[in-house]
């Protein structure tokens, strides 16, 4: 089992920045085994892939925000990361981290709110 807890979301302005951290924990979870990501799901929008580190160290970013955010992990303190720079009001959603073998999809973390709004 994997447990994944998130934080620092919450309401910016258009253009501004949001770090989000993610702390995961479990037994035999370590980022050599477990591929990690961020997914977000907006109001009547399926949730979707935002960005991914697979366990072989392969990046993943969906179109919409390449360029603008960034995916890391801290290997000693088990956390993942997402850096959002430049945030779109239809980067409003609730944010997810997620974790699996090889590759995110499996466990997931509850969730936290991003809003971009003036």
């Amino acid at each position: 089992q994997v447990q994944l807890v998130e934080s620092g979301g919450g309401l910016v302005q258009p253009g501004g920045s949001l770090r989000l951290s993610c702390a995961a924990s479990g037994t035999n979870f370590n980022f050599d085994s477990y591929g990690v990501g961020w997914y977000r799901q907006a109001p009547g929008k399926q949730r979707e892939l935002v960005a991914s580190l697979n366990s072989r160290g392969m990046l993943d970013y969906a179109d919409s925000v390449k360029d603008r955010f960034t995916i890391s992990t801290d290997n000693v303190k088990n956390m993942v990361y997402l850096e959002m720079l430049s945030l779109k009001p239809e980067d409003t959603a609730v944010y997810y981290c997620s974790a699996g073998i090889f590759r995110p999809g499996v466990y997931w973390g509850q969730g936290t709110q991003v809003t971009v709004s003036s």
